[in-house]
């Protein structure tokens, strides 16, 4: 933060200005601050221009934020937005804000705070209180806003704010899918998100915002389950936070948590990680139980198809809520490879080969679905569940590693190409030949083959065999 308002000092001595938002709200909480907002009294873009001059980087307007610009330091290490006063005075903007806490300035130059809704006064007491109802009405987005920030700071809402927030709920619908998804990613990747689902929950926006969790509730599973599938998927979400707060406790092998710490920390997509996107997996794995539901008869419940058809709601979700196809596709095959792992327990151990089936299969989410596995095995507490655990974590280790393996190896080229492998067998290119590849791989990763003239004599054999 020092260096973006060094900057900003430097550049806009003779400019009024203000430091806004977050960067003073976070400062006061004790917080690590990092991105600051600058309000001025003059021309946005000529101050924009003159900290980006001083600072050595870009400056920009951003899309959709009337009169905003952002400015980047010439080496990434900071950004600073710039915008106008909202009305006459800084005392119109601030009273145009959604939060107290929020509605705080204080002047670039230094000196007294400017807080005229008591916001520093409900810093102190952790308190989310709306600067007025009118906040809701200006922008139904601010409903959301209230569980992301409440989760996020922990702070708890005032009552009245809880109510009207609860009451203009149903306005949520009149807002961009864009802007409802930077709000919802911020609360899935945040500290808490299972309480920050449950304050959705009461303020009455899960319906309009993620209906696909909505429509988990009250769907009863099988005796291997001890809670219905909506109360299932909040503790596997809770199990990647504890996952990923220390990998090595959960997996039980501290080795491999350093690598998969180092992993889920990986960006992405839509500015989450990799843990990030595993949570996003967590809440929608098991979203289409309501509608593959089947009564067996005595007792015995299923869901056949489940992770077929999610894979399908998770897409149709992320499409909804404009995600990238990077992020809905990623997701969608957490869904769709979700219960490989869990059939091969009953195969254990494995040997090379069918690691590698497992690895080519899931491929390219192999670890990452690995993970899911984990924090949905341990979320599903029924009957045998002591031992069923200790069983799924014993291979997700061995699978996991595997794909870490594989993935730090990176592309490794073929023993023998294809076209010098259909010359070698006197076949032309097509289906065989991709047989013979796909076993040619098999092969090497299982150490039968080594060298090109073992792999030319091992496809012969295979081919002759059939």
């Amino acid at each position: 933060m020092s260096a973006a308002l060094d900057a900003a000092r430097a550049a806009l001595r003779d400019v009024p200005a203000w430091v806004v938002g977050g960067a003073v709200r976070d400062r006061l909480l004790g917080r690590d601050v990092g991105d600051v907002d600058v309000v001025v009294d003059g021309d946005v873009r000529r101050a924009a221009r003159r900290v980006a001059l001083e600072g050595g980087g870009p400056a920009f307007e951003l899309s959709g934020t009337f009169g905003a610009w952002r400015v980047l330091a010439g080496d990434r290490s900071w950004q600073l937005d710039v915008m106008a006063l909202q009305g006459a005075s800084l005392e119109d903007d601030l009273a145009r804000r959604d939060f107290t806490v929020n509605a705080i300035a204080e002047p670039l130059e230094g000196g007294e705070l400017v807080d005229p809704h008591g916001g520093t006064a409900d810093v102190e007491r952790r308190l989310l209180r709306m600067v007025s109802p009118q906040a809701f009405d200006d922008d139904p987005l601010r409903v959301l806003r209230l569980a992301r920030f409440a989760s996020e700071l922990a702070l708890d809402v005032d009552p009245a704010t809880r109510d009207a927030a609860r009451e203009r709920a149903p306005r949520i619908v009149q807002v961009a899918q864009e802007r409802v998804f930077a709000e919802l990613k911020r609360l899935v990747a945040g500290p808490d998100p299972v309480g920050g689902l449950a304050l959705l929950d009461e303020l009455g926006l899960t319906a309009f915002v993620l209906p696909e969790l909505d429509g988990l509730r009250g769907v009863a599973q099988n005796r291997f389950h001890h809670r219905d599938v909506h109360g299932h998927t909040l503790e596997v979400l809770q199990a990647a936070v504890d996952l990923a707060a220390d990998p090595g406790a959960v997996l039980g092998d501290a080795a491999l948590g350093e690598r998969v710490a180092a992993y889920l920390a990986e960006p992405l997509a839509d500015e989450l990680d990799r843990g990030g996107a595993l949570r996003l997996g967590c809440l929608l794995h098991d979203a289409a139980k309501p509608q593959t539901r089947t009564d067996f008869g005595e007792g015995r419940v299923g869901f056949p198809g489940h992770d077929v058809q999610g894979a399908d709601v998770a897409r149709e979700a992320l499409t909804r809520l404009r995600a990238s196809e990077k992020l809905r596709g990623h997701v969608a095959a957490l869904a769709r490879h979700h219960l490989v792992l869990g059939f091969l327990v009953h195969e254990m151990p494995l040997g090379p080969r069918e690691v590698h089936a497992y690895l080519e299969r899931t491929a390219p989410v192999s670890a990452d679905v690995t993970l899911l596995t984990v924090c949905d095995r341990l979320a599903t507490r029924g009957d045998n569940a002591p031992r069923a655990i200790a069983r799924h974590l014993e291979l997700a280790r061995v699978l996991l590693a595997a794909a870490l393996d594989r993935r730090d190896a990176g592309r490794v080229a073929p023993l023998v190409r294809g076209d010098e492998l259909a010359a070698e067998l006197g076949i032309a290119p097509g289906p065989e030949l991709g047989r013979l590849l796909r076993e040619l791989e098999a092969a090497r990763y299982a150490g039968e083959v080594r060298t090109r003239e073992e792999a030319v004599a091992h496809a012969r054999r295979a081919l002759a065999g059939g």
